[in-house]
């Protein structure tokens, strides 16, 4: 990737991790003058019962084959959860690099005939977050869902994106943490050097985050929107995948005050074009 991490992303992920845990977090005394954010080096190799000048060579990738007990032993110093500790071991999984190929992100046909049926906001995905197919309740909800768009571009370079997500701040950090855990091991991709080099230099905020190295999955949950136009709704939000694309639905509570409001802005809505078009990915 642009920062560099993709020839040493081992190393990348444990300084970006060692700097977000305190030394209140892992039982040390705070006191004295630290001139670094989080644990120093020493401390995080004291803690996990290997060498300082070990760990020094694990962050500066002079040794890309640590034991897995040695990485067990650094996660719970680092304080990783489920999802973090899979992605720490995944760095140093031995398996051959092959250059992937890269193929143009398609919506199956019937997906289309779905998403035509579909009385509630949905669209589709691609593993950038690209929209690459969007039913007329998706638009009517955001217009930043159109076929073309880039969910992520969007999130940190449009003001009207923004404001539409009540918290903003969680949304983006959510968003970063699920590109990472994406991208995974296939940093060479031209989408996402792409997207993340744009981004990189666009965004203050975005580097700051994508520079924590979180990684999480984004599926299921519960968000709450502004609309211009109907005003605030919260809205169940789930991912479904099909094949190499994901589904992804909002719907409301049954009765409730987002489902008047929603059945409002499909009425508001019903005389626009259909909006669900063809396939159109963003750059590959």
């Amino acid at each position: 990737m642009k920062d560099g991490e993709s020839g040493n992303r081992l190393g990348s992920y444990l300084r970006a991790r060692r700097e977000l845990v305190s030394p209140a977090q892992a039982g040390l005394p705070s006191g004295g003058n630290r001139r670094v954010p989080g644990l120093r080096r020493e401390e995080v190799a004291l803690l996990a019962g290997i060498s300082p000048d070990y760990y020094l060579r694990l962050e500066r990738g002079r040794d890309k084959n640590p034991s897995p007990q040695v990485l067990e032993a650094l996660a719970r110093v680092l304080q990783l959860d489920d999802i973090e500790r899979t992605y720490l071991l995944s760095l140093v999984a031995a398996r051959p690099r092959t250059p992937r190929r890269t193929r143009p992100e398609h919506v199956p046909a019937r997906v289309h005939e779905l998403l035509a049926h579909l009385q509630i906001p949905a669209f589709v995905e691609g593993r950038a977050f690209d929209v690459l197919a969007a039913n007329p309740m998706a638009v009517a909800l955001s217009p930043r869902l159109r076929p073309g768009q880039n969910r992520l571009r969007s999130l940190f370079l449009d003001p009207e994106e923004q404001a539409f997500h009540q918290d903003w701040a969680t949304a983006a950090v959510d968003f970063i943490a699920t590109l990472r855990t994406t991208i995974g091991d296939d940093t060479e991709n031209p989408r996402f050097v792409e997207l993340v080099g744009e981004l990189a230099l666009s965004s203050q905020r975005f580097r700051a985050l994508w520079a924590r190295h979180d990684v999480r999955t984004l599926s299921g949950g519960t968000t709450t929107v502004y609309h211009p136009v109907v005003g605030e709704l919260r809205l169940h939000r789930d991912k479904l995948p099909i094949e190499d694309v994901i589904l992804v639905v909002y719907y409301p509570d049954r009765d409730s005050d987002s489902d008047e409001k929603l059945r409002l802005l499909a009425a508001l809505s019903h005389s626009e074009p259909a909006g669900t078009g063809h396939d159109r990915p963003g750059p590959q």
